[in-house]
């Protein structure tokens, strides 16, 4: 392969991965909905959610889970939960190239609104 073609190949993958931005497929309003979610789950306020923040955030609503329940929750995401990963995952969910997401649906359901 010559070496113009091995760089037109480059570019392309470069392209398609810059128009990915999650940020973009919602308005400012969702996403101060899903950062104000986040920061509710978010106990320890280090950015990340991990699997005490988890529980906590489970259990100040009253809720006990076990540690398989929370471990199958916190294996959805495929890195780290910050807040672009928790965004992540639910665009993934409304564009339907995720078919199951206990996470998503959880938050949905049992997180209270203002």
């Amino acid at each position: 392969m010559s070496q113009a073609k091995a760089r037109k190949k480059i570019i392309k993958k470069r392209g398609q991965r810059a128009t990915s931005n999650i940020f973009a497929m919602f308005d400012q309003a969702q996403i101060q909905e899903f950062k104000e979610a986040f920061n509710m789950i978010d106990q320890t306020r280090d950015g990340f959610v991990d699997k005490e923040d988890l529980k906590d955030m489970l259990a100040s609503l009253g809720q006990e889970p076990d540690d398989k329940t929370v471990d199958g929750m916190m294996s959805e995401a495929p890195g780290p939960l910050n807040f672009t990963m928790f965004l992540t995952l639910f665009g993934e969910k409304l564009n339907g190239t995720r078919r199951c997401l206990s996470f998503v649906l959880f938050i949905t359901v049992c997180v209270p609104r203002n």
